[in-house]
């Protein structure tokens, strides 16, 4: 299974997980109380400065944030078409440097990493009873590997279109990749379950 971490000696790598997962969440409270497209801007502006500070190369940083970047341009042309530019521009700015921030966390900490301090962090909620910390953040954990996996899924169905003559469209894409994915879910639900991994009830 693909993962979203990068190995590397920079000084976001051998920095704790807790810390980077606070900030991105400090991070992300501040713009969303930001309203000015210029300071934004330049928030932005700063995150993709601090990712590109990985040197991943101009072709994997495009491959990982392509999804998401095509997805922000989706939600700015519905704001711009439902609110109008300045609305539409502050949409934009804020989400592709929340992006670009959140990028720089996945690919400078690891999966079981993200999975320990998720864990540690909701310790208090299950001492209240309200959930089991282990679960979360094994949760947490399979997302962030899902998600360069259902990507490339992604990509393959849609090459397997093409290779057949067919025009890849959403609906004919969306369909096969779901299939898959849930069968995957499922299997890795059994295998979890088969291992006893999961806390008990």
């Amino acid at each position: 299974m693909k993962t979203l971490y990068v190995e590397g000696d920079t000084f976001l790598h051998r920095l704790s997980p807790r810390p980077k997962l606070l900030g991105l969440a400090a991070v992300s409270l501040v713009l969303f109380l930001i309203h000015s497209p210029a300071v934004l801007s330049g928030a932005a502006i700063l995150g993709g400065f601090v990712y590109a500070s990985l040197r991943l190369g101009w072709r994997q940083s495009w491959l990982r944030l392509r999804p998401i970047l095509m997805t922000i341009a989706i939600v700015a042309l519905f704001t711009l078409a439902f609110n109008g530019p300045h609305d539409a521009l502050v949409a934009a700015t804020r989400l592709t440097a929340l992006a670009f921030f959140a990028a720089v966390v996945t690919a400078t900490t690891s999966t079981g990493d993200f999975i320990d301090e998720i864990t540690r962090l909701a310790m208090p909620l299950e001492r209240l009873g309200v959930v089991k910390a282990a679960d979360i953040g094994l949760s947490i954990g399979l997302v962030i590997r899902f998600v360069p996996e259902i990507l490339s899924r992604y990509q393959a169905i849609r090459d397997a279109h093409r290779a057949r003559g067919l025009k890849p469209k959403p609906l004919t894409l969306a369909v096969p990749l779901i299939i898959l994915t849930l069968k995957n879910a499922d299997e890795i639900a059994a295998a979890i379950d088969a291992r006893g991994i999961r806390a008990q009830k």
